[in-house]
């Protein structure tokens, strides 16, 4: 590794001293009831989602099929919800889990309208409850509830989920382990 190349670093609290933007939030920073409108937003493709369908083997004519999907209730191709929670989930990264030691869980995770090829996504995150460890001082837990709503407002998908958070005095450690 030449002399040059040691001064980059992937250490976010040191990066973040150097003036970067900060990325992600230390567990004191997040507020019970605060929302986080993500950015930037997200326009699902056709390639979009039939590249995520083939990659993850998920070949029902719906989503692959435009004589098919034009035969059904909504007479066209629906994006795969498994793309929709991942783009969410992506979405929020840089608000809600960019320090995160661990995403802990996901759950109820619900698509109340379709997603169809060019709809534009945007997401946002509510703060419902931010936990100190009882037992492991350098983090704590937040979760948040992770709502997708389309260019009209729809409701597309939400979610909640739990993350494992580093506190701020302790920014750097990144250890594994159970947080009660």
């Amino acid at each position: 590794m030449s002399e040059e190349s040691n001064q980059f670093t992937t250490d976010q609290a040191e990066r973040e001293a150097s003036g970067a933007h900060s990325y992600g939030r230390y567990l004191e920073e997040f507020e019970v009831g605060a929302t986080y409108k993500h950015w930037p937003a997200k326009t699902v493709t056709e390639s979009d989602d039939h590249l995520f369908c083939l990659i993850t083997m998920n070949h029902h004519p719906l989503h692959l099929n435009d004589v098919y999907a034009s035969e059904s209730q909504q007479k066209r191709n629906v994006v795969v919800g498994p793309l929709v929670y991942s783009l969410a989930l992506g979405m929020s990264v840089s608000d809600v889990s960019g320090k995160a030691i661990a995403n802990l869980a996901t759950e109820e995770l619900s698509h109340p309208a379709p997603v169809f090829h060019g709809d534009t996504l945007f997401c946002e995150s509510e703060v419902l409850e931010v936990r100190p460890s009882k037992s492991k001082p350098d983090r704590g837990i937040v979760k948040v509830h992770t709502r997708v709503l389309n260019q009209d407002g729809v409701l597309v998908a939400e979610f909640k989920r739990t993350v494992l958070i580093p506190r701020k005095e302790h920014g750097s450690s990144h250890s594994e382990g159970n947080v009660e």
